[in-house]
């Protein structure tokens, strides 16, 4: 069922009977495959995958790298539970590397951001550090180009 994952991350509005053909199996078999993979845990959720510079061109987006003391018994997942839960976080990853979460947040202000991170991330006490990366473009997300410019193919002319 790999492919049905496939198909429903190119575009979860196929339908059964879409997805069925593309497959070669019954549309019944497609739907329950889908519910197993919901209740597996496997399919979280679907959501439209949108390009915000067009929808929301003041919407600020920030990828912040935290440095954290991991918890007795409970190592990153405590923290990353703690996180997760601010409205600002849109992502949260472990990592392995030079730091140990990588957060995305978002806000309508860089300002709004970065008292984000200053009042309320770096003020936890298991976060040791944070670096905060702004994102400026969005290019590629999810597998999707979201660059829909026209290129002017005419060439340069020089006098």
């Amino acid at each position: 069922m790999d492919k049905l994952l496939a198909l429903l991350n190119e575009n979860a509005r196929y339908t059964n009977e879409e997805l069925g053909l593309m497959l070669d199996i019954d549309p019944i078999e497609v739907a329950k495959a889908i519910d197993e993979f919901e209740h597996q845990g496997v399919i979280c959720g679907y959501k439209p995958l949108y390009n915000w510079e067009l929808a929301y061109p003041n919407k600020v987006s920030a990828l912040i790298e935290l440095k954290v003391i991991p918890q007795a018994y409970a190592g990153f997942d405590a923290i990353a539970e703690k996180i997760m839960h601010f409205e600002e976080v849109e992502s949260i990853y472990l990592m392995s590397g030079s730091y140990d979460l990588a957060v995305q947040v978002v806000g309508k202000t860089f300002q709004e951001v970065a008292m984000f991170v200053a009042k309320r991330l770096s003020t936890l006490e298991p976060v040791q550090s944070t670096a905060t990366h702004f994102v400026l473009r969005r290019y590629k997300d999810m597998g999707v180009e979201l660059i829909n410019e026209v290129k002017d193919d005419r060439g340069t002319i020089s006098l």
